[in-house]
């Protein structure tokens, strides 16, 4: 059976609940980036990676060390979905921004990318995470649409191919 394993970075703690109903409905581990290793990296065969979006749309600060970790460590041959967290309202210009970059790096990792969401129901104003008219990973709002997080989570792990 294929290992699945659950990374994110959360400065105020929403990132990491959603991380851990992700890795509870996966039946995989979850790690916070600060504690991720190249180990832990080459036991898994699939990885869901997690941030929180801050600043101008960039992705939550652990995440720089850890993006680091991703490349050393490389991921070609692993199958690798992201998610992101963000405030559609109150930054409905950089709606989930951060999302990309952790994509971008996982990509640029060697990574075979995988959980593009369609931006339906969505409501923002602009985000860099929308590439082709999708979401390139899971785009979460648990400020303004909490009510939306159970039932977009549950629709897009099916479509993860793990």
């Amino acid at each position: 059976m294929a290992k699945t394993i659950v990374v994110y970075g959360s400065s105020t703690g929403t990132c990491e609940a959603i991380a851990q109903k992700i890795g509870e409905k996966l039946g995989a581990e979850v790690i916070n980036v600060t504690d991720l290793t190249e180990d832990q990296i080459a036991g898994a065969d699939n990885l869901v990676l997690g941030t929180s979006t801050w600043g101008a749309g960039e992705m939550q600060d652990d995440w720089y060390d850890g993006v680091k970790v991703l490349k050393s460590a490389g991921l070609s041959g692993k199958k690798v979905a992201v998610f992101g967290c963000g405030d559609s309202e109150s930054y409905s210009d950089t709606f989930c921004g951060g999302m990309k970059e952790l994509y971008d790096a996982a990509e640029a990792a060697g990574a075979t990318m995988v959980g593009s969401v369609s931006t339906d129901g969505y409501t923002y104003d602009d985000s860099d995470s929308v590439v082709d008219g999708k979401f390139v990973g899971l785009a979460l709002d648990d400020v303004n649409e909490d009510d939306k997080t159970d039932d977009r989570i549950d629709a897009w792990i099916p479509t993860l191919g793990f």
